[in-house]
């Protein structure tokens, strides 16, 4: 059979599971279109293979489902939870198994000292749920807030300061699991344990005995202990095998690490461990690496809660970054340095460990003194910097090429030879540009280098310097290749390199108990393919200066509003790359062509624009950005915009006389006769008719124009153009516009108010920029900006905006000496500290914008919402909105799927608060609650008379 023949029968195979599939999963979560698979295929790897059918599940039945069709047709399955894994053991050229948002449950157990977690939910996610218990999840990777609990168990994920005690292996209680056959097994459930035993017999009978032969051979029982007093996740979990007897305790923890090959993690169920509250740390240089390594092994026995190493490569790439020592320039070559990290549940109790800390480190040779800070501000500085060293190389790298993290351990007696060993093996193969950091109490490393692979002698120049690095690591220091980043396809030819046949081949035997067919997730961890590891190799073309940084590792992925209902901003950029790359190349016109068409939904109409992925990104992509210049290729700035902009106060007029109108309809046709008729007028007008709400607000009043004579104090209030032409809600209880309430608060706090001349004509220009009229944009800031230099008499006299977008945008385009103010800054800046509130709200829902994130405002809006109320309620599951200005009405999808679990997480508040008037009319739609302005509860609490 040729290889056409064979391809059209793989196709057909899948064609046909995907029919089986959509008789009871929703057509909505079978993905087989080029732009998707391609998008959902990718992940934080340097590999690409792309999926044939993803298939987002929802639960374990769908699950069992997926596995059993699979088999029937031969075909492999990959599963996958956030896709920052970076061995390459999240791709597959087969069926993609995805979580959908549904897999994000818990339970708490023994006022959290154990925690049972879905593979969905994200390891940060878990950590705030035990933070009222002073509890955590005992692994601590570098991607928690972005990693899922599956890839963390799947991988046995560890971090900065879990060491080897406290990753998933030694915390796992029990866990659900579901086989290659189908088969459930619940492991703390005695019933479930009884079932399995009957049906799969043979399979603990295999784990039985290779225990038992494996702790009869005194040479391989002291191999694979001594693998693990090391970080190691090369190959399968064979400590199992001598630490338990129990063949259901060995499958739990082979499950562990094994990468979605011998089975599916559906939840886990941890012993957490203890959170401390009070923390201290360092940054302490030497002279070279060998001080550092003898510094480290001082410390080794002291009571620190993380020591890493960062080398002098390292040091340099973060020299002059915020927060760091000025003393970093002046380093000599071989210098190196220690983050340390001391932690205790009091101050008595980190006074008394510093000590001894401070003890152990009495006649190392240092390069300064040793300072030990509380200081949150420095203290997060000094670990943003170690966990920015990976992405300090791959925003500076040569476009085109990629950055690579390995993962290697040494036994820490041999640490300084093994670190200069390896220094010595980049500089031989041309990687000068590597740097080399990681956890040093556990001897692991991370080197970091750029590689490209668009050229055959570059891929051969990456090979020879991986064989070198594992004869090095494996053979001469007998330590891991991979410490806890997960074998993948990048180590599986190396597995047998650094276990040896014997020890190989019982983890073939195993994976076989398994996985007989070998349909799980094949060629992770285990390879007869010597080559895999340079194979599908990942294209990196330039696609866009905006995003060519961009190293692919998904951590801007929970941020983002539109991650449900199409792309992420990861997606985004990829396919913009791969679209780049065809035109590049004049391949495949007709796949070209498709992507093309379907990313203008998937990628430009349903972005939110809301730059929250510049915040996660370690590289400060706002891929916002892109959306804007694609948008802004699309329609240029044209004659309409700047009619528009020059008309400015007829068309918000105009916009006010419709929703006067549309809320006389709506008295008459009611919500649902409205929404059929904007919907044909939507479609007749190509969009300009934005589409039915049920909280469409009634049209503002007009600005006040009263002053209080006599107040000493000024401000300049610019009410934004979405507050003049939107008045409240049409079940909101206050009736009053934001602007009456604003004048209302702000005469309270005995402030003369000014609102410019001319205000009806002025914009900050966000609503143009956002749809890439960026001219008009400007035209309309620069009038702005001139108007308020003028109003505030140069910056002398405070500014207050009423809405946060509208905020962040005059603070990004304006001049430098207008004093602005977010609503939120201002209450809490200049009204709050000299107010008085008799009685607070009983409890309410809090929506923080995307926008006062950006603008560092977030903990600031929480500390005012509780002080106007006992509780306050923020879901933890929704970041920005996704009404996006006008994608609420023109895009309701976006703001419907970013909010779908709004109305859950609200129960029981009676009211809602927010501080942008866009965002709170989607917030009213989706949570079954009114929602306003935070100056409403401001003006509804202060009595008049009531500043000090």
């Amino acid at each position: 059979m040729n290889a056409a023949s064979t391809l059209t029968d793989k196709t057909a195979l899948y064609n046909d599971m995907y029919h089986a599939l959509k008789s009871v999963i929703d057509e909505s979560r079978l993905i087989q279109d080029p732009l998707r698979t391609l998008a959902y295929g990718t992940d934080g790897s340097f590999y690409r293979l792309i999926p044939q059918l993803v298939v987002r599940v929802d639960n374990e039945d769908e699950v069992r489902l997926v596995l059993k069709e699979a088999r029937e047709r031969a075909l492999p399955v990959t599963f996958r939870a956030a896709g920052t894994s970076l061995s390459g053991q999240a791709v597959t050229d087969s069926v993609l198994m995805q979580l959908s948002d549904n897999w994000k449950g818990h339970r708490i157990h023994q006022h959290g000292h154990s925690i049972s977690l879905q593979p969905g939910i994200i390891g940060a996610r878990a950590n705030q749920i035990l933070a009222p218990f002073q509890r955590k999840i005992g692994p601590d990777p570098a991607s928690i807030n972005a990693c899922m609990i599956g890839g963390i168990a799947a991988n046995n994920a560890s971090g900065m300061c879990c060491g080897t005690a406290q990753n998933s292996y030694h915390t796992i209680q029990s866990a659900r699991l579901i086989f290659a056959d189908g088969s459930l097994l619940d492991t703390a459930d005695e019933s479930s344990r009884l079932v399995f035993g009957n049906r799969h017999a043979d399979l603990l009978d295999t784990l039985s005995r290779l225990s038992k032969e494996v702790q009869a051979n005194p040479d391989l029982a002291e191999k694979i202990r001594h693998k693990y007093r090391l970080k190691n996740t090369t190959g399968y979990s064979l400590n199992s095998l001598v630490d338990f007897q129990d063949p259901f305790d060995i499958l739990l923890h082979l499950m562990i690490g094994s990468e979605g090959t011998l089975g599916f993690i559906s939840e886990v169920t941890y012993e957490t461990v203890v959170d401390h509250p009070t923390k201290a740390a360092a940054m302490i240089f030497f002279e070279n690496m060998e001080a550092t390594c003898r510094a480290v092994m001082a410390l080794k026995t002291s009571p620190v809660a993380a020591v890493e190493l960062i080398d002098r490569a390292g040091l340099r790439a973060v020299e002059g970054k915020p927060g760091m020592p000025s003393m970093l320039s002046s380093l000599g070559p071989d210098a190196a340095g220690l983050l340390v990290d001391v932690r205790a549940t009091d101050e008595a109790e980190l006074e008394q460990t510093l000590a001894l800390v401070k003890q152990a480190l009495d006649g190392q040779t240092t390069l300064g003194e040793i300072e030990f800070t509380q200081d949150k501000a420095i203290y997060d500085s000094y670990w943003k910097i170690r966990k920015g060293l990976f992405p300090a190389v791959g925003a500076v790298r040569p476009v085109g090429t990629t950055v690579i993290i390995e993962d290697v351990a040494f036994p820490i007696e041999q640490l300084a030879e093994g670190v200069l060993e390896l220094q010595a093996v980049f500089q031989k193969h041309g990687y000068s540009e590597a740097i080399l950091f990681g956890h040093a109490l556990e001897g692991n490393l991370h080197f970091v280098f750029t590689q490209g692979f668009d050229d055959p002698k570059e891929v051969t120049r990456y090979e020879k310097l991986m064989d070198e690095v594992a004869q090095l690591v494996a053979v001469k220091y007998k330590g891991s290749l991979k410490a806890e980043h997960g074998t993948g396809r990048n180590m599986a030819p190396y597995v047998e390199l650094e276990w040896g046949k014997e020890a190989y081949d019982i983890m073939w035997e195993i994976k076989r108990a398994f996985d007989p067919h070998t349909l799980l997730n094949p060629d992770v961890v285990l390879s007869r393919n010597a080559n895999l590891h340079v194979e599908n190799l990942k294209p990196m073309p330039k696609a866009n200066d905006k995003v060519d940084t961009c190293i692919e590792c998904g951590f801007c992925e929970s941020s983002c509003p539109s991650k449900s209902v199409t792309l992420t901003p990861r997606q985004r950029i990829v396919i913009w790359r791969e679209i780049q790359r065809l035109i590049a190349s004049g391949d495949q016109p007709e796949r070209l062509a498709e992507l093309q068409k379907d990313y203008d939904y998937q990628g430009v109409d349903t972005c939110a624009g809301c730059g929250l992925c510049s915040m996660q990104c370690p590289v400060g992509i706002n891929t916002g950005d892109l959306t804007r210049e694609i948008r802004h290729d699309r329609h240029p700035d044209s004659k309409v915009g700047y009619w528009v902009a020059d008309h400015f106060a007829g068309v918000t007029k105009t916009a006010k006389t419709g929703l006067s109108v549309a809320g006389a309809a709506r008295g008459v046709l009611g919500n649902s006769g409205m929404k059929a008729v904007t919907s044909v007028m939507n479609k007749v007008s190509g969009g300009t008719v934005p589409k039915w709400h049920n909280s469409m607000p009634t049209a503002a009043n007009s600005i006040p124009v009263r002053q209080l004579d006599g107040a000493q104090k000024e401000v300049i209030y610019f009410p934004s153009c979405a507050t003049r032409v939107m008045g409240a809600g049409p079940n909101a209880s206050d009736k009053r516009s934001v602007m009456t309430v604003m004048f209302s608060v702000l005469e309270k706090a005995g402030y003369k108010v000014t609102v410019p001349k001319d205000i009806e004509s002025q914009c900050c220009g966000m609503a143009f920029h956002s749809k890439g009229q960026f001219d008009a944009a400007q035209q309309k800031a620069s009038a702005l900006n001139a108007l308020l230099m003028t109003a505030s008499d140069n910056g002398r006299i405070p500014i207050i905006c009423d809405v946060s977008p509208c905020t962040l945008r005059m603070q990004e385009s304006l001049d430098d000496r207008l004093e602005l103010h977010e609503q939120v800054s201002f209450l809490s800046t200049h009204v709050m500290p000299s107010v008085t509130i008799p009685k607070k709200l009983n409890k309410m829902a809090l929506h923080v914008t995307c926008s006062t994130t950006r603008m560092g405002l977030a903990d600031q809006f929480v500390s005012l919402a509780h002080q106007l109320a006992d509780e306050v309620v923020i879901p933890s599951d929704i970041t920005c909105c996704g009404f996006a200005g006008d994608k609420g009405f023109s895009t309701p999808e976006l703001n419907g799927s970013a909010l779908k679990t709004l109305a859950k997480a609200v129960e029981g508040c009676e009211v809602g608060y927010s501080n942008s008037r866009t965002c709170e009319i989607g917030l009213t739609e989706h949570s079954g609650i009114e929602y306003q302005s935070i100056v409403y509860l401001v003006d509804q609490l202060m009595q008049p008379g009531a500043v000090s």
